[in-house]
């Protein structure tokens, strides 16, 4: 697929590392609502989605795409990323940058793309994993000026092959500070068919948007 050749197109450009040292992973993915940040990008339907990541030695780039119903006639979300991921003072660190493009957007000059930065960290406590991430945006989708977005959530496994995890999250607008709210969500997931990941989430917002239970499956191969 296109996609595939993108991905190992930007591998080729940004590693060094010989090929035996690569490694390529896709996934794919259906699920009844794709939230992001809490905020529906189906207007609550299904969506389909799938992407290829290629790693070595750490470094790592990768694309990934879902179909979406903004009601505008945009029907596609495709992200573009790369970054570093590494383990130092006991933690688990994540830099990177990501690029969201809406390819069929009618907006005028592509006003609905934009670009992140960000930074991760994270640690395993006993049975209980924690993480933290930081974005950031200069031009946050459709022109709104610097955007924010901090995250933290823990999860562990409770009985073998099913987990559970819980996660807040915050969005912060510059030069909108009327629009700043908080997402929340937990969900449980874990695997059937031996390959096949499954997941049941519970989303809700601090600004008194529409909450949702979201249920998905997803598979990866390669690697």
């Amino acid at each position: 697929m296109k996609t595939k050749i993108l991905a190992l197109s930007l591998a080729a450009c940004c590693f060094t590392a010989p090929v035996a040292a690569q490694e390529v992973t896709g996934n794919v993915a259906l699920t009844t609502d794709y939230i992001f940040r809490g905020v529906t990008q189906t207007d609550g339907g299904p969506a389909i989605s799938g992407g290829f990541d290629v790693e070595a030695d750490g470094f790592y780039v990768g694309v990934w795409g879902s179909s979406v119903d903004f009601s505008d006639d945009t029907t596609m979300e495709l992200d573009l990323y790369g970054g570093y991921a590494f383990s130092g003072a006991g933690f688990d660190w994540d830099i990177g940058v990501i690029y969201y493009a809406y390819p069929d957007s009618p907006s005028a000059g592509g006003d609905q793309n934009f670009v992140e930065f960000y930074g991760g960290l994270g640690r395993e406590f006993g049975p209980v994993a924690w993480d933290a991430k930081l974005s950031y945006s200069p031009e946050f989708y459709g022109e709104t000026g610097q955007a924010w977005y901090l995250e933290t959530g823990v999860g562990m496994e409770v009985v073998e092959g099913i987990s559970v995890d819980g996660r807040i999250g915050a969005s912060r607008f510059d030069d909108i500070p009327a629009a700043d709210y908080e997402d929340y969500q937990i969900g449980v997931s874990g695997t059937i068919f031996g390959n096949v990941g499954w997941d049941l989430r519970y989303h809700d917002l601090s600004d008194g948007g529409d909450d949702s239970i979201v249920l998905s499956f997803s598979q990866s191969f390669g690697g």
